[in-house]
């Protein structure tokens, strides 16, 4: 099993910056690829970025520039830095780890952010 922590959600003003962090613990050694989704009232959760075993990152179009996603494999902890926030970021996120063997994802609690005019 594999345990996900998130903090650093909260509110801020359009054009702000928030860091949200996720702690894993349990059965890292199985992760290979981490990541941050987000769901808004009344929407599909959605992804935001990823970032692989090896580095590699994922970004979706509506953050590209904006947003950050990077690691510390030391502290088994993923960091989404978010800068330039906008109305359209407001929304519950959720920290990913998908393991490969077992094929499983793991959920955080989710952490509000809300971005206000």
């Amino acid at each position: 099993q594999v345990q996900l922590v998130e903090s650093g959600g909260g509110s801020v003003q359009a054009g702000g910056s928030l860091r949200l962090s996720c702690a894993a613990s349990g059965r890292i050694g199985s992760i290979n690829i981490m990541g941050w989704y987000r769901q808004a009232p009344g929407k599909q959760r959605e992804l935001v970025a990823t970032i692989t075993s090896g580095g590699s990152t994922n970004y979706a179009d509506s953050v590209k520039g904006r947003f950050t996603i990077s690691r510390d494999s030391a502290k088994s902890t993923v960091y989404l830095q978010m800068n330039s926030l906008k109305l359209a970021d407001t929304a519950v996120y959720y920290c990913n780890a998908h393991s490969m063997i077992p094929w499983k994802d793991y959920w955080g609690q989710g952490t509000q952010v809300t971005v206000s005019s």
